[in-house]
């Protein structure tokens, strides 16, 4: 395949698809099937503690009360609250980062590749909102719509991971252009449908500081220290508005430019320049300008990787490994008594949530990668059949982090929430068994076979 790649863009133009579009996927992939386990650890070690006989210290420990006060602004908040509003901005933001690079040169770059996956995660959304809403239509839980329309990229690419050469790559790559496409409408979901009072002024003061942040972009400021420090101030403007305060890390994400400072032809230029500048100042023995030289190599080699790519490379192990974690450590704590577990079996919110995973997940899926095949708009990734896409779909299932998310914003009652918690754990282990399963024992492996039957659906779309 890459003799293949080298007869059609020579040597030079590989490297650059490698280093600009190939290894980047490959170190989110990597990342988050990593992280899908860390994740998994984080949720177990809640469950324990919270059912051990400390589980007291579980409850004290997130209702710590923290104040923040920088004259600007003040902060009061509990820690839970402050683990939400806080530090899962860093991981919407990386979430924001991903969104931008599959717009800009990913599988959702182009209209023609964008359809497939963006309508799959659409009908992933719409067919979970809808099980949960008729099972609470007309109730004070019905607001929780939203809680099952999420799926878990970390869990979800780490069980395809785990699962091998069963999975056709390019399977992969669709669930991974549809999990963050999922991501993006959950964005505008929180946005649009859980934010109950807005401020004016606060909203005022964040779109000014997006601007100016914008224009310092535009003008070629690349100083972190200075998007660092308005980054805080708009996202304590958020948080006072009523929005979320994580979207203001997504919004960040989208303002982060996803192109290299130099060009090839700029960047082969000034290195021939210092080359040359270093050589001379060794041979004349001038260590000072031998380090200028190099701390400009160094400067101009930086500029070659863009200012998405690094951020997304620093900051994924950050929010896969710790962030994320402490998250799941302070929203995954339910008690387990015989006595919830009754009442979760019997609770609208347990039930619309359970069923809107494992059921409306893939089925919404299916659907809607069904009718665009049929309907010639998309066609199926290589080597995959429908058979497999409802495999991904069931893989879909694995709600966790952001459907614990929307689960705090959508109840206040504690009795609730701990039944949205109990369906999301419950659905996310059951989607997890069946889709693995079922792609491993009923969905066939790429083979010929499967190759055929995309092929007839593509066929028979048009």
């Amino acid at each position: 395949m890459l003799r293949a790649l080298d007869t059609l863009i020579g040597g030079h133009g590989r490297r650059f698809v490698v280093r600009r579009f190939v290894r980047p996927a490959q170190r989110f992939a990597a990342i988050e099937a990593s992280g899908g386990i860390v994740l998994l650890v984080g949720a177990i070690i809640a469950l324990a503690w919270v059912n051990s006989p400390w589980d007291q210290s579980y409850y004290d420990l997130w209702e710590t009360e923290l104040a923040l006060d920088l004259h600007l602004f003040e902060i009061h908040q509990h820690l839970g609250h402050a683990v939400n509003d806080g530090l899962m901005v860093l991981f919407f933001f990386v979430v924001g980062l991903e969104i931008k690079r599959e717009l800009v040169s990913g599988e959702l770059s182009s209209p023609r590749r964008a359809i497939l996956p963006v309508a799959a995660a659409l009908g992933g959304m719409l067919g979970p909102a809808l099980i949960y809403t008729a099972f609470n239509a007309g109730t004070e839980t019905a607001h929780g719509w939203g809680i099952p329309m999420a799926t878990d990229i970390a869990f979800a690419v780490g069980v395809l991971t785990l699962l091998g050469k069963r999975v056709p790559p390019p399977l992969k790559v669709f669930l991974l252009a549809l999990a963050v496409a999922d991501d993006l409408g959950g964005i505008i979901v929180i946005a649009v449908f859980y934010t109950e009072s807005l401020s004016l002024e606060a909203l005022g003061w964040a779109a000014l500081l997006l601007t100016v942040m914008f224009v310092l972009n535009r003008g070629g400021v690349r100083a972190i220290g200075v998007y660092f420090f308005l980054g805080v101030l708009f996202w304590a403007a958020m948080l006072k508005s009523g929005i979320h305060a994580t979207i203001a890390g997504v919004i960040l994400a989208m303002l982060t430019p996803s192109r290299p400072y130099y060009t090839d032809e700029d960047f082969d230029a000034a290195m021939d320049r210092l080359r040359t500048e270093y050589a001379l100042a060794r041979a004349d023995g001038d260590h000072e300008r031998m380090q200028q030289a190099l701390a400009q190599m160094e400067d101009l080699a930086s500029g070659m990787e863009s200012p998405l790519d690094r951020l997304e490379h620093r900051l994924a192990p950050w929010t896969a490994y710790l962030i994320v974690p402490i998250f799941a450590i302070a929203n995954a704590g339910v008690p387990v008594t015989g006595e919830m577990l009754r009442n979760a079996a019997s609770s609208p919110v347990t039930l619309g949530v359970a069923f809107g995973l494992v059921f409306g997940k893939p089925i919404g899926i299916f659907l809607t990668s069904w009718l665009c095949v049929r309907l010639g708009l998309a066609q199926l990734p290589a080597n995959t059949g429908f058979r497999q896409v409802l495999g991904a779909g069931m893989i879909a299932g694995i709600g966790f982090t952001v459907a614990l998310f929307i689960a705090g914003l959508s109840f206040d009652d504690p009795s609730h929430l701990d039944e949205a918690k109990i369906g999301i754990l419950a659905a996310s282990l059951i989607a997890g068994v069946i889709g693995s399963l079922y792609l491993l024992l009923a969905a066939p492996s790429a083979s010929h076979d499967t190759g055929l039957e995309a092929a007839r659906a593509r066929a028979a779309g048009h």
